[in-house]
């Protein structure tokens, strides 16, 4: 078992598509054929222009930034500027307390130097310098909306000018190489379509087109202008003021010319423009209709007055400053509100249990319609309730922008609407009936016992007590998906496992950076599968009947993706605002990974910057020392195959080259691989750190990687398991070779199992019984990155004592876990 040396695999560019078919980088192939077109049709194009909106030629240089005369701007120096950061960020000093320190600092620089002070004079210059401050967020501000009063009470609705906002993000040089000035269709080399920036969908495509075609405000008034969708989304995550009386939840910004990269890569990509506020009442009022629809109108008035300054440049382009330096005419657009399944209702005014973007039986219920509808029968109280599922007391926000429909602009929120509402409130209860009902309650309970050893991942948080525990984050529902489907699969039937595998194919799926044809027919397949086998619910009594009014809004998701990207529901849009709890044992997976900015590759792995001290230095100490007595003649042979280039099993030990150097130990290395369907960088780069200690937090840790055997084998075919026994390096003839001391995990079948759709791998052994492991030495730039393995529990009770860093000692096979995270979904089939 040979994995691909250095010289055989240096690393993929981003056009190397054999190993990685959906992750090659290549944002577009056909660019520039696709931008011609659309300029023979005279679409808005997002062409350049001065800063006095006079076009010039495309091939135009921008003009440089004015360079600052004081980078530091609006404070002195770096001193203030730094000294600012300790005071109000880190430290959170007292106004006080402030005031006492820079008069101390004052009165120093008098009697040292015979200067008039220090940095700041007060914390009043000290906060009115902060606020100078050009970068960042737009000032906030306030408005009263014109919702009808309750019992005399008016709410004020904090806000940032949203015209201002997209013009910083529009001006943000970060976002040169992540942004798209027109829409466009990607068409691959083999012919399919592509979709994966909100550019490529049919949905900008589209309204760029009624745009340019609108006989008022269209043509020649707009040619040439940059099409700038809007994408709200709102968090419910409420955020108390004062006594509590009234609370608020926020409303964020993002534009759709960003590519998905951008929207997650903590660059200000995505901004709260504004706080909605929950108005309150008496507990008497709760079930009054016209205090529910006083909060409906004030929710809506609320977001139509922070979005009115956008009003006039969606039909009278703007100038304004991009990311790439030039300046271009601008049209805005309300493109997309990302929210859950109430949230929809409230936005959409239409009967709970329907579908808000297509109402059931009346699938041409856009825009048009409505304005018909309330024309001719909103007089008439009830009638639009009872016949048409809408609510006759509430007006969509919508109506006072130009092109916008809310039916059309709503997506789904993945996390809360399918993650939250589908999976963990309904199939995770329903296996745990099903369970209950033909085990018992004991037994049940066995499946807590079995997802609280899943092995340490990074990223993933892990259930010391199972799933028991009273208040569940988003984060706690995306990994219990992790790991539900090999805990409960040995005790459930096989149309169950399968019901759940489709809704998790499902899930990962429709979070990918980039879909093709066949991605939509895969999301088609999962989609038919679930709804195939979830009736084992009503076979086995599990459930009366099926109350699906969230899950069927999956079917959704097909239309949103030739219009516009799901991906960006949970790419940083709705991030959680909840404080995130101390670290300890059983939350560290979070330190081990990360967004990563910088080179844009397909993967590597580095060791960590800093070796083991206090261990023996030559490899012979080393091994006895490590009680590893293979690793000298395994590292030799390891050597002999690296200047060779063949095999090196078979040969004596003698003929393998001596290692005399001094050899260093690290207790972990670095993966860095591009996996922009995930939290990652600008360049779409996501790093996770690979560990391999004798003592991680009280307790060993190996983890598990895989090794690229085979390139021209499409995913875990062309891979081997392994798990890291030691991270090492040394130097021969002045060339240092980074190693690992692995143990190889054989691959069970040549299919994956039928009920998980995941690959089994078993530990290899030279022996029978299993007391000889088969190790190997291996080069970094073999191991693609860090896996996660999940036990095959069997049917057997699970022996009381068992610890989650026990794990991969003691079972006999184990799942390649492809629901990790999402890249590991795209690699690991």
């Amino acid at each position: 078992m040979q994995p691909l040396s250095p010289a055989q695999n240096r690393g993929p560019t981003p056009e190397h598509f054999n190993f990685h078919p959906y992750l090659s980088g290549k944002l577009l192939s056909e660019t520039q054929s696709c931008q011609s077109r659309m300029n023979k049709l005279i679409f808005p194009t997002g062409d350049k222009c001065d800063s006095e909106g006079n076009w010039i030629p495309p091939n135009s240089f921008p003009d440089p930034r004015p360079p600052l005369k004081n980078p530091w701007s609006p404070f002195d120096d770096e001193v203030a500027f730094r000294l600012a950061g300790l005071l109000f960020k880190k430290t959170e000093m007292s106004q006080p307390n402030i005031d006492e320190l820079l008069d101390l600092w004052a009165h120093d620089v008098q009697k040292r130097f015979g200067g008039t002070g220090g940095p700041f004079g007060t914390h009043q210059d000290l906060l009115g310098t902060i606020d100078a401050i050009k970068h960042g967020s737009a000032p906030w501000q306030y408005t009263t909306p014109t919702a009808t009063e309750w019992q005399k009470t008016s709410y004020q609705v904090w806000y940032c000018d949203p015209d201002t906002v997209i013009s910083n993000i529009l001006a943000n040089p970060d976002f040169a190489d992540q942004f798209d000035p027109a829409p466009y269709v990607h068409i691959d080399a083999q012919g399919q379509r592509h979709w994966s920036n909100f550019f490529s969908g049919n949905y900008a495509f589209r309204h760029a087109t009624t745009i340019y075609e609108d006989p008022e405000a269209g043509g020649e008034k707009v040619r040439g202008a940059m099409y700038c969708p809007i994408i709200l989304g709102s968090d419910k995550t409420t955020v108390s003021v004062a006594t509590g009386h009234v609370e608020y939840h926020l409303l964020y910004l993002s534009v759709g010319n960003l590519h998905n990269v951008a929207h997650c890569g903590h660059r200000n990509g995505v901004i709260p423009i504004g706080f909605l506020a929950i108005p309150k009442s008496d507990r008497k009022y709760d079930a009054d209709p016209k205090f529910r629809i006083f909060k409906k109108r004030l929710y809506h008035s609320s977001i139509a007055a922070i979005l009115r300054s956008l009003k006039p440049a969606m039909t009278t382009p703007v100038v304004r400053l991009c990311p790439d330096g030039h300046f271009r005419w601008v049209i805005y657009d309300l493109g997309a509100f990302i929210a859950d399944y109430p949230e929809q209702v409230l936005l959409a005014g239409v009967v709970q249990g329907w579908c808000c973007r297509y109402v059931s039986t009346h699938p041409n219920l856009i825009s048009p319609l409505m304005d018909t509808l309330f024309d001719v029968y909103g007089s008439e109280s009830g009638l639009l309730w009872d016949n048409f599922s809408i609510d006759d007391g509430v007006v969509p926000f919508t109506h006072e922008f130009p092109r916008a429909d809310i039916h059309e602009m709503l997506t789904p929120d993945l996390l809360h609407q399918i993650i939250k509402g589908s999976f963990k409130d309904m199939l995770v209860e329903w296996v745990v009936e099903y369970l209950e009902l033909t085990y018992g309650k004991e037994r049940a309970n066995e499946i807590m016992d079995r997802i609280s050893l899943a092995p340490s991942f990074p990223g993933l948080h892990r259930f010391p007590h199972g799933r028991r525990f009273k208040q569940w984050t988003g984060d706690d529902s995306k990994a219990l998906m992790k790991v539900f489907l090999s805990a409960v699969v040995d005790y459930i039937p096989e149309s169950m496992a399968l019901c759940l595998s489709s809704f998790q194919d499902f899930c990962v799926l429709v979070r990918r950076n980039d879909f093709t044809t066949n991605t939509i027919a895969e999301v088609q397949q999962a989609i038919h599968s679930f709804h195939q086998h979830r009736q084992i619910f009503l076979a086995t009594d599990t459930r009366m009947k099926l109350d699906i009014s969230q899950m069927l809004l999956t079917n959704q998701r097909l239309d949103k993706l030739t219009a516009l990207h799901s991906d960006l529901a949970d790419k940083g849009l709705m991030p959680p605002l909840h404080s995130a709890p101390p670290v300890d044992p059983f939350e560290a997976e979070r330190e081990d990974e990360g967004v990563q900015d910088g080179e844009h590759l397909l993967a590597k792995v580095e060791l960590a910057k800093k070796r083991v001290s206090n261990v023996p230095r030559y490899l012979e100490d080393l091994a006895e020392h490590l009680d590893e007595p293979d690793l000298p003649d395994l590292t030799r042979r390891f050597l002999y195959e690296q200047l060779l280039g063949t095999p090196a099993d078979g040969i004596d030990i003698d003929q393998c080259p001596g290692i005399t150097s001094k050899v260093n130990i690290y207790h972990s290395a670095v993966a860095t691989f591009f996996a922009p369907s995930d939290n990652s960088g600008l360049q779409g780069m996501h790093w996770e750190r690979i560990r391999s200690t004798p003592s991680w937090y009280g307790h060993p840790r190996r983890d598990t990687v895989a090794v690229v055997m085979d390139e021209s084998l499409p995913g875990f075919r062309g891979m081997s398991a392994a798990r890291i026994r030691l991270f090492f390096s040394f130097i021969y003839d002045d060339i240092v070779y980074p190693c690992a001391l692995v143990h190889w995990f054989n691959t069970f079948s040549r299919t994956r199992d039928s009920r998980t759709g995941l690959w089994v791998v078993r530990p290899s052994y030279l022996d029978g019984h299993q007391l000889c492991p088969h190790l190997a030495v291996i080069h970094l730039d073999s191991i693609l990155r860090g896996i996660h393995l999940m036990p095959v529990y069997g049917s057997n009770a699970i022996p009381p004592g068992l610890k989650y860093y026990n794990t991969l000692d003691i079972f006999k096979s184990y799942y390649v876990n492809r629901l990790a995270d999402y890249h590991a979904n795209e690699i690991l089939f």
